[in-house]
């Protein structure tokens, strides 16, 4: 998978992104916005053990967010099952020397075009910590809607922290064409 943003893309994960991957993503001020699963240290294994797990999907759904020499991020979707089937949560994140660009928004953007279109969601949503604004911004100008405060939810970094439900709706009239939000 390719898609095309400008200068940037989002694409399939290839063996040769495990150097960068690397280097972005042995970041602390990235791993204390995301899941425990995304370890800090960061290591190469771990980068190669992500790749090789991306490579086993079917459908595939994790991609790197690149420059046109190296991946500098990454993306995914994950379905939901049972009546949530029609549902996909996304997450993503970026190294840290391109934050402020606009860069996650492209991809987040595109990503979730991506995924209603061609798997037939109806609903696409993301549960980023309330102590990272930054990413909320970014599913904001992606057009997804704050739906909720989930209190005292998660824990990271030893502290017990909320974190907010945001979501993106697909029309049910026709699969890629979107609700008005808000």
């Amino acid at each position: 998978m390719r898609i095309e943003l400008g200068e940037w893309c989002v694409r399939s994960l290839v063996a040769g992104d495990a150097e960068s991957i690397t280097k972005y993503a042995n970041n602390r001020n990235i791993s204390l916005n995301l899941r425990d699963r995304f370890p800090y240290p960061y290591t190469r294994a771990d980068a190669e053990g992500f790749i090789a797990a991306a490579w086993a999907q079917r459908p595939e759904t994790d991609f790197a967010i690149a420059s046109r020499s190296e991946a500098i991020g990454g993306i995914g979707f994950h379905p939901q099952a049972d009546v949530h089937r029609l549902t996909a949560e996304i997450g993503y994140w970026l190294g840290e020397p391109f934050w402020g660009r606009g860069i996650a928004t492209q991809a987040l953007s595109a990503v979730t075009s991506y995924a209603i279109e061609t798997h037939g969601f109806t609903r696409m949503f993301a549960v980023p910590f309330a102590t990272n604004p930054a990413s909320c911004r970014v599913l904001e100008k992606a057009g997804y809607v704050l739906e909720a405060r989930l209190r005292r939810s998660a824990i990271k970094d030893g502290q017990v922290i909320d974190q907010l439900q945001y979501a993106f709706t697909a029309s049910v009239a026709g699969a890629g064409t979107e609700e008005k939000q808000g």
